[in-house]
Formats: structure tokens, sequence, C-alpha cells
């Protein structure tokens, strides 16, 4: 098979609303803080006007409010958050069978095309929480949205709104899990070999020349046993796996682990590239070396509790 890589990856959108309201203003201040929009809506019962301000404080946001003339017509100026792409709210994470919770009222959220770090002591649930945004593991307790919608934890990784068809992930040490003898093989590998629709063989030929293209394979023989690549070439394989899907997420787990300086140095420039198009949650010891490339970032503490932390002064801790 030969493949002959010309597309780049597509831009991911995500569009946000406010229920009930039309919005007719907004004026962003500043990157990770409020910003103000006017919003509009007609109630018989309201007859008043007032302004609502959220502040933000130690990383929550506290509502202000102040009144102002009364109209028949309400009409408010509303100061929120930005709504992120990626939320999760309350995850709480039993395994079945078990008291223990691996996960305790996990909350945060992340915007579109940026990188998110969590770090903490081995043991304390980051790779957890992980399987849990991949679909994995359906937690006890909580919800996750991604854009807009709601996605549904509880359904086969074959339907459009389960986590699993919206979430990639790649593991520590991938390179363990390959299961075919070629490239192309592991690239293509649960994608259906019998099917005769040209419309689907086509998007599968895109997708695996838009992902060989993404992580610099272009160069190396498809046919090639995905084994002998070198250990930063393995990396960027098993990264390519995850782009045939095209996922909204991707989830990283310790991904400069056992490689040397230089694999370490591509491994980061590729991140660098591919947090442009995706957004990116990566799991870490390597505060350092991802420094650069983290807009916000998280420490877990023993018993799976998630608090958000400053950066980069936590690299300090």
């Amino acid at each position: 098979m030969v493949l002959h890589v010309t597309s780049k990856l597509s831009e991911l959108a995500a569009t946000s609303f406010c229920p009930n309201f039309r919005q007719t203003k907004a004026i962003r201040i500043a990157n990770d803080e409020a910003f103000s929009i006017t919003l509009k809506r007609t109630s018989i019962s309201s007859v008043g006007k007032q302004r609502i301000r959220y502040e933000k404080s130690r990383g929550n946001y506290n509502r202000k409010y102040s009144p102002l003339s009364c109209v028949g017509l309400t009409e408010r100026t509303v100061s929120v958050h930005e709504k992120d792409f990626l939320q999760v709210k309350g995850v709480t994470y039993r395994p079945p069978g078990s008291e223990a919770k691996l996960l305790d009222n996990v909350s945060f959220s992340l915007p579109e095309k940026s990188l998110g770090l969590v770090y903490g002591p081995s043991g304390s649930g980051k790779t957890t929480l992980l399987q849990v945004l991949a679909g994995l593991a359906t937690p006890t307790n909580g919800a996750v949205y991604i854009g807009e919608e709601h996605t549904d934890c509880t359904k086969k990784p074959s339907h459009p709104g389960s986590l699993s068809a919206r979430v990639g992930i790649v593991f520590q040490f991938p390179e363990r899990y390959f299961l075919t003898d070629t490239i192309v093989e592991e690239l293509m590998f649960g994608w259906s070999r019998q099917t005769q629709d040209p419309i689907l063989r086509q998007t599968l030929t895109l997708r695996i020349q838009s992902a060989v293209y993404a992580v610099g394979l272009q160069g190396m023989p498809l046919e090639m046993n995905p084994r002998n690549l070198s250990d930063g070439y393995k990396r960027r394989l098993a990264l390519a796996v995850q782009l045939v899907r095209m996922p909204d997420v991707m989830l990283l787990d310790e991904p400069l682990a056992g490689l040397d300086w230089k694999a370490r140095a591509d491994v980061v420039k590729l991140l660098t590239a591919l947090k442009k198009e995706k957004t990116l949650i990566i799991v870490s010891h390597d505060l350092k070396e991802l420094s650069p490339l983290v807009d916000r970032a998280w420490e877990m503490e023993m018993g799976g509790i998630l608090t958000k932390q400053p950066w980069p002064s936590a690299m300090t801790k």
C-alpha cells in the first residue's frame, strides 16, 4: 500500500452559547479571566434590571450584584467566565465492588487548543483520571462535557456521543502495545478490512496521510516493522494511531518517559505543533521540559483530589 502524504490536519471548531439568552455583545478582557457580554431576555415576571459581575478569587468566580434602573423588558449585563471546550464536573470514581475513591469530586476545565498538565505523586489517581476521560472507566458520579455536548460515559465506543469516540489516549510506554508487523497496519488497526465502501476507504487513506504528516513519519517506509523504529519515532507512531481517529481531545500519559534527551526534545516539539490542532491533557513528572507549553496545571493529591495550581510557580514545589 503506497500513500502520498499531501493533506493537513483539519481545524477543530467549537461554539459556545447561553441557554435562554441572546448574546448581543462580547468584549474579551484577558485569557483565563472574565469577559463582558450583554444578554437580553423577555420576562413578564421580571421588571428589574441589575448588573452581575463575576470576580475571580483563588481560581473561583464570585457573583457581585448592583441594581440598575427598572425597565419593563429585562436587560442584563453579565460578566461570565468563558465556557471552556473541555469541562469535567464533579467526577468521582470508585472501582466496582470497592468503597475506596480513586477520584474524589474532580472538577476542571480547559479551553480548546490548549494544554493542561496534571502532576502529582505516583498512585494518586492521575492515570485513573485519563482512563475515565477516555471512556475506559465509567465514573461513579459526575459528568464530562466536550464543546457544547454532554458526553455519555456509559455509551459504547462505537457510539458517536461516547467519550471513546471523541477522546484519544496514548498510554505510558505505548510501544509495548503495538499489535501488528507494519506501520501502516498499526495505523489501520481497528478499521474494518472487509469493507468495499470506496468512500470509507478514501476517508481512512486521507486520515492516515494526515496523521503521518502531522507527526513527521512521512519519511518512513510504511511497510517497516514498528518495533524497529527508534524510541522517539515509536512515540510518534503511537500519536499517529490516535490521530487517525480524529479525536477532539488527546490524552498523554508520561509522553517523555524512557526517552533520551534528543527524543524528548523531538516529542516536546511535536506536542508544540499538535497543540495548535488539538486540546491536550498530559500527565507527567517532567514539569520543566513541558513548562513552556502549559496553559493550565493541576496537582493530584493522594486520594484522587485535584487542585488547580498557578503556573509556572508550581514548578518550584
